[in-house]
């Protein structure tokens, strides 16, 4: 299963292990930001796909800030439910836990609790319960693994309960289940 690669311009390096939760790379392959662009305003299951393996592709090059930014443009695309994608690639909790428990060190480019607890009081229009329901799971899994990490003190700061009726009530059926199984992924 190879995941990276080395070679010229922005090809991976093989020197960081890949997320076991997000697609493998094809050798030699390079992304960038076309890789979404490409899309539109479409965040469907296509586009979802496409922003988990941006993730991966940026994960291995060494962009632990700008992975989780493309796996959280996956969290909130818009797959059903019932989307064939979702069977072999669940929504990217555990990808998401996995890179912030994996990242040598607290220096992010930007803050994830921060940026998430921002987004989740903030994100507003269509499908912004869903959206925040899950931003909110995502800061929870940050304050779990980096709780050293500061947040905004002038934010609320929903329960783990709290963020698991929200997805129960906006998110896909057993979305809170995987979410919180996310919290021991290794």
């Amino acid at each position: 299963m190879k995941s990276s690669s080395e070679g010229k311009g922005n090809a991976v390096k093989n020197d960081r292990m890949p997320c076991p939760f997000l697609p493998c790379l094809t050798e030699g392959e390079i992304l960038d930001h076309h890789l979404l662009g490409r899309h539109g305003d479409q965040r469907d299951a296509a586009f979802y796909f496409d922003a988990l393996r941006y993730g991966q592709y940026l994960w291995c090059a060494g962009h632990a800030g700008r992975a989780l930014l493309a796996i959280t443009r996956a969290l909130y695309a818009d797959v059903a439910a019932g989307d064939p994608v979702l069977a072999t690639w669940p929504l990217p909790y555990r990808a998401l836990a996995w890179i912030i428990r994996h990242h040598d060190s607290d220096d992010f480019p930007g803050n994830p609790r921060l940026s998430y607890q921002h987004q989740a009081s903030r994100l507003r229009g269509e499908r912004g319960e869903v959206r925040a329901a899950r931003a909110w799971a995502a800061w929870a899994l940050v304050c779990h693994i980096r709780p050293q990490l500061p947040g905004d003190p002038a934010c609320p700061e929903p329960s783990l309960e709290e963020i698991q009726a929200q997805l129960d009530r906006y998110s896909h059926p057993a979305e809170s289940r995987r979410w919180r199984e996310a919290f021991d992924a290794e």
